[in-house]
């Protein structure tokens, strides 16, 4: 790392585990957006999310959640032709209907839900970043054909979830710059990031 000129550094790209959500709390944005390059990002995020422990791939306990949504939709065949797949546990649609049944307030008090990999996207540009249409594929949400969210699959999931998931986005978009966090902070420690570097999602 000590020889890496992080001046030349264009663009940044990553890719994360499938099947991992994040719920931001509501007010979030605020904090993810103005960003303290004095403090450490741990000591920003104390208060910033509404469920401490995020549910991923290993979670099995949306049998039931799992099978309401593949009736509210006409059968797990026709959620597979709009969604890709019949409605799987550790999927985060399935996630999201269990949190809205089981925990309301943590629902309500949810402003956006992330992906694992869209999460660390809205970490380093400070602002939320779309969902990926290719991780979006894999929630039971988006219409594959369409490549957008699927308004039967998420009436069928949990209301007002639209909004809280934002808009998906090719893979291959940029997602944004990355934020002056970290341009300002590792100016500090030598690491020269021009705040021209951007994100690709």
């Amino acid at each position: 790392m000590s020889n890496l000129n992080f001046g030349k550094i264009a663009a940044v790209s990553g890719s994360a585990q499938q099947h991992g959500s994040v719920y931001w709390k509501n007010g979030s944005f605020e904090i993810l957006s103005s960003l303290d390059p004095k403090k450490p990002l741990v000591d920003q995020f104390l208060d910033a999310f509404s469920i401490e422990k995020s549910p991923i791939w290993m979670d099995c306990s949306t049998t039931e959640q799992c099978k309401a949504i593949e009736i509210a939709v006409g059968g797990g065949l026709e959620l597979a032709k709009l969604t890709g797949s019949r409605a799987h546990e550790r999927y985060v649609g399935p996630q999201i209907r269990k949190i809205f049944e089981t925990q309301p307030e943590i629902y309500q008090n949810t402003e956006r839900v992330s992906l694992v990999s869209s999460f660390m996207a809205s970490l380093l540009i400070g602002g939320y970043a779309c969902i990926d249409q290719t991780d979006g594929a894999g929630m039971n949400l988006m219409d594959i054909e369409h490549r957008t969210w699927s308004k039967i699959a998420l009436e069928a999931t949990a209301p007002g979830l639209e909004e809280k998931l934002g808009k998906l986005a090719p893979a291959y978009a940029v997602a944004g710059s990355i934020a002056s966090y970290y341009v300002e902070r590792l100016a500090k420690m030598d690491m020269l990031f021009t705040k021209f570097c951007c994100l690709l999602q």
